[in-house]
């Protein structure tokens, strides 16, 4: 080292720390003018800079600067070159760098290098590999090893692997290491093992916001709404302050289960908590508004956004087309465009489906042919469905078909699903067991597909065909998902299940459902599908009564006169309880409104919002 080299080195690692990677590469090059030499001090900086700006050549060329001043033993000048090459996504180089050193495989931050350039370059089996080597080897694991290779174990089919680093854990001493705990949350999250989660969680013995953000998350990728509200009450009772990553889980999950007052407590604490300008939380009420049935709030939320995203509209958009109010959804579509805002796959779906749910089929075709003439979007599988949906609910069987077989794309579930829903709108059998005979192919323990072609043999009077279908479900031990609604009511949200009778309320509940089903028959309108009675052992607790109508009872139970009850479903709202509600809202003079799975129904005066095209 010379003289003036511990200033340089040292400006160099200022500037670096700074992220003025061009400033340090600027600097380096003046150095040499200088006169002075590079030492193992100067390039890990240097390295560095190349590796954020991207620039594996000029790293190259430091490589062969560093075997010239005999440094490339130093254990930083590796990591430095390791770290580079795979920035710059040439592993090969960065493999020999590893292998032509022998102390480098001895070292822990070689190996975490390697190991961290491996996955980021989306090379998992080479980093799984690479730590199987590190241990047979018996160079140590630290937390920066696991930190990297956790996010390799983030779906169920690695979730074996994830099992094997969590024991590693305890091996090295870092079970008590708070970020590799919350990565290990996140990780069983990812892969549904949501108790493995709960379990870390609550053997933590201090939680800070990440870890509750990690389960909060979690709790909503799994579907898990009713878990993440209960967690964020905890987290008021524990005295841990929300952040806009937690409110906007907590969003999600009021918007799945129709928790409007919980959201609106979660809009007054971002007011609170000055985060109005935040574009996510934002958004996130819009849509939690729109899919709790409030489309007033959403479209004033809306109105008021200083400055509105693609997502802002995409929200709003999808919000006017889960209640059936396509043709706003179409000018809301239109009004963006104007805007400059550029419409991306997603805000396709969502015009598209608004589209599909109002009937205007003419437009929606529009729509789809000006994805890839307009915008040069390639139609995915979403976008298929919605067009097969959209053209079968029309009775263009044929053309839904003809469009099927004339993908670029191998069509999935949804899109032969689509179209076995429109065979059932318009009684086509032979073409109905076309589409089961490919979804089933793709899907086979997707219940829904089998019933729903069991309720078109059954409107068309084909009991062979019912046989045929019950058989075939008994022999592949497939069972329906339980209809389950909810109702929110004082900010606590009441769920029920096909016949349940667990709510303290049952016996009022079941009264009051009884008197409105004498009510019905006496109006003289209502007459019970016989789809119910004869596919009765195709539905999880036939016997009882759907929850849907339970929710009904309960919230007219419990709320005053002229108060609009709000249910939401998390399957497809059957043909009888639809009817049942057109003539319940016109006798209790009420407005009901279901969200369904796929939309929402406004029920007033005896008629629905969806005209019965559903």
């Amino acid at each position: 080292m010379t003289a003036l080299s511990m200033p340089w080195n040292t400006r160099l690692r200022e500037l670096a720390k700074r992220c003025q990677f061009l400033q340090a590469l600027s600097l380096y090059a003046q150095m040499l003018r200088h006169g002075d030499h590079p030492n193992a001090f100067t390039f890990p900086f240097a390295l560095k800079s190349c590796a954020a700006l991207s620039l594996p050549i000029l790293g190259g060329q430091f490589h062969g600067q560093i075997i010239k001043v005999g440094c490339e033993s130093e254990p930083f000048v590796q990591t430095g070159l390791l770290s580079m090459y795979c920035r710059g996504s040439l592993l090969g180089n960065a493999r020999k760098v590893f292998d032509e050193k022998s102390q480098s495989r001895k070292l822990t931050v070689c190996y975490n290098a390697l190991i961290s350039g491996y996955v980021s370059n989306s090379k998992s089996s080479d980093a799984v590999l690479l730590f199987r080597q590190m241990n047979e080897e018996g160079v140590p694991v630290n937390s920066v090893t696991l930190l990297s290779l956790i996010p390799v174990c983030v779906s169920p089919i690695n979730l074996e692997l994830g099992l094997s680093l969590h024991c590693s854990t305890l091996k090295y001493g870092l079970d008590s290491d708070v970020s590799v705990v919350n990565c290990f949350i996140t990780m069983y999250m990812k892969c549904g093992s949501v108790n493995h989660a709960q379990n870390l969680f609550d053997e933590m013995p201090e939680k800070g916001l990440i870890s509750w953000n990690a389960m909060v998350s979690g709790y909503a990728q799994n579907g898990l709404a009713t878990n993440v509200l209960e967690l964020y009450h905890n987290m008021e009772l524990h005295g841990i302050h929300p952040d806009p990553f937690t409110l906007v889980g907590v969003l999600s999950s009021c918007a799945n289960l129709g928790a409007q007052s919980v959201g609106r407590e979660v809009e007054l604490k971002i007011q609170a908590s000055g985060f109005t300008n935040n574009q996510f939380l934002n958004n996130a009420l819009i849509n939690m508004y729109a899919r709790c049935g409030n489309l007033t709030k959403a479209q004033a939320l809306f109105d008021e956004m200083p400055e509105r995203t693609l997502v802002s509209w995409t929200a709003i958009i999808g919000g006017y087309g889960m209640h059936g109010h396509g043709e706003i959804a179409v000018q809301l579509f239109e009004d963006m465009i104007r805007s400059g805002i550029v419409p991306d796959g997603t805000a396709f779906v969502s015009v598209l489906s608004a589209c599909s749910h109002a009937g205007l089929t003419s437009q929606g075709m529009e729509y789809f042919k000006m994805m890839g003439g307009n915008y040069q979007l390639e139609p995915g599988p979403e976008h298929y469905s919605c067009m097969v949906d959209l053209l079968g609910r029309a009775g263009r069987l044929n053309e839904a078909r003809n469009l099927i077989e004339s993908m670029a794309i191998e069509p999935d579930g949804a899109v032969w699903g689509a179209l076995l829903g429109a065979c059932k709108i318009h009684q086509n059998v032979k073409l109905a067991e076309l589409a089961f005979e490919r979804v089933v192919e793709l899907e086979p323990a997707n219940i829904g597909y089998y019933v729903l072609l069991s309720n078109i043999y059954n409107d068309t009077k084909n009991s062979k065909g019912v046989l045929r279908i019950r058989i075939m479900m008994k022999e592949r031990k497939l069972k329906k998902d339980p209809g389950c609604s909810y109702v929110e009511l004082k900010g606590r949200v009441h769920p029920f299940v096909v016949g349940d009778r667990s709510h303290p309320q049952a016996e009022e509940i079941y009264s009051v459902l009884e008197e409105l089903e004498a009510l019905v028959q006496e109006f003289g309108e209502a007459k019970r599908a016989d789809r119910e009675e004869s596919n009765k052992d195709l539905f999880a607790g036939a016997a009882g009564v759907h929850s849907e109508k339970l929710a009904v009872a309960f919230g007219l139970l419990n709320t005053t006169a002229g108060t609009e009850v709000v249910v939401i479903k998390n399957l497809r709202i059957c043909e009888d309880c639809h009817l049942f509600f057109k003539i319940v809202s016109k006798i209790v003079h009420r407005q009901l409104t279901v969200r369904d799975a796929t939309r929402f129904h406004h029920f007033r005066n005896g008629s629905c919002s969806c005209k019965d095209y559903w």
